[in-house]
């Protein structure tokens, strides 16, 4: 097809993995010389937000290439819009095809949720629950792993309200999974979240997703708004509910590579630390 990028295939690859125990963190800027000063053995892996570091030449961008070069990077899409009813933006989807290559990224992953229309929306908003859904957003997935001629993860999101539910959140996203043929990052602090935020059984949740489609979790801290209400935040410690929730979904489908999520309330690195040999204790055990 003319104009069709040269890295589209039929078939997409999956890079080298990760090692099933490692632990990573996320490449924040105000994190920069922590991570450059760490000692070995604190992380296995780094994750950026390639919207972020996309073009950025000059110091920002030798001290990205510099951390590349000596830790395994993985990237966490903000603005795919897999949901979304505005057609994808192949121009990007190439842009972010380009930093993959170059800096070696074993994971790429998305939201399952959608964020633009006309413009940009700057959230992530749910999705409705529905065939139509699934149908819609397995084929933007499926596109997108064509043109960047490999496999995509896609992350379990926290939501606050639902469009409309005419199945499950575990039954939607188990269907997009299977009809998009794409992997799964599984934010288990998301899970707590919703599980509290909707009512439902956050291990039964665990239990009911399909194991081989896992590829790496996420656990973060969230702010609790009232005891029915939590809010997705990334600016807090992890809580001792989703260590235990990220303990029984290692027991039920052993490791994956876990990283930590921080964005803001940075504490001093030694508390980031902490958390990761948590996160670490947590996936060796169950290896």
């Amino acid at each position: 097809m003319p104009g069709t990028d040269p890295r589209t295939r039929v078939s997409p690859a999956r890079p080298l993995p990760l090692p099933a125990t490692a632990v990573g963190l996320g490449l924040r800027r105000a994190l920069l010389d922590d991570l450059e000063q760490a000692p070995p053995g604190d992380f296995d892996f780094l994750e950026c937000a390639p919207e972020n570091w996309i073009g950025l030449g000059g110091v920002m961008g030798e001290r990205l290439r510099g951390l590349s070069a000596r830790h395994p990077l993985t990237c966490h899409g903000l603005s795919l819009s897999l949901g979304g009813s505005a057609p994808l933006d192949v121009a990007f989807i190439d842009q972010v095809g380009r930093f993959l290559d170059a800096h070696g990224v074993r994971l790429y992953s998305e939201h399952l949720s959608y964020c633009s229309d006309d413009g940009h929306l700057y959230d992530l908003l749910p999705l409705p629950f529905t065939d139509e859904a699934i149908r819609h957003t397995a084929a933007r997935i499926a596109q997108v792993q064509d043109r960047l001629g490999r496999r995509i993860a896609v992350e379990n999101v926290s939501t606050y309200l639902t469009p409309h539910a005419a199945m499950s959140e575990l039954a939607f996203t188990t269907a997009v999974l299977q009809e998009a043929d794409c992997d799964l990052l599984l934010d288990v602090n998301n899970v707590y979240v919703n599980a509290i935020n909707h009512g439902f059984d956050p291990v039964a949740y665990i239990d009911g997703l399909p194991a081989e489609r896992i590829v790496c979790l996420h656990v973060a801290g969230h702010f609790d708004e009232a005891d029915d209400l939590k809010i997705d935040t990334h600016g807090s410690p992890v809580v001792g509910p989703v260590w235990a929730l990220l303990e029984h979904a290692c027991a039920r489908f052993g490791p994956r590579p876990g990283l930590l999520e921080r964005d803001f309330n940075l504490p001093p690195y030694a508390g980031l630390q902490a958390e990761l040999r948590q996160m670490r204790r947590i996936l060796v055990a169950a290896a």
